[in-house]
């Protein structure tokens, strides 16, 4: 028969500790920079995250370039384009009618 090895509190505590830090760790990574963008009209703001490394925004999958950085929402299917330099942001809602766009502004970090 196998005997169950004990495990001392202070090991157990360290093993917490450590999952802890690590889940802390990939929740801070799949942030991504937040970035604060608004809409002009209605003065509406909200944030994005744009995370470089894994090239997402939102965890969407993302197009970045020098210039741009390019994504479609998955939930509703909207495209979105940034200008990197201006700030400016594009939003395409396609639709049956011919769709709209929609002209917000970011304020990217430095």
């Amino acid at each position: 028969m196998l005997k169950r090895q004990k495990f001392s509190f202070s090991a157990r505590a360290a093993a917490i500790v450590a999952l802890a830090a690590a889940a802390a760790n990939g929740a801070a990574e799949a942030e991504g920079v937040p970035v604060t963008c608004t809409n002009p009209f209605s003065g509406a703001s909200w944030q994005i995250a744009i995370d470089y490394d894994l090239k997402t925004v939102d965890s969407n999958p993302a197009r970045i370039d020098e210039t741009e950085i390019s994504w479609r929402d998955a939930k509703d299917g909207w495209r979105y384009t940034l200008d990197r330099k201006s700030g400016a942001l594009t939003v395409i809602l396609a639709s049956a009618t011919g769709g709209n766009f929609l002209f917000d502004q970011c304020r990217l970090p430095d």
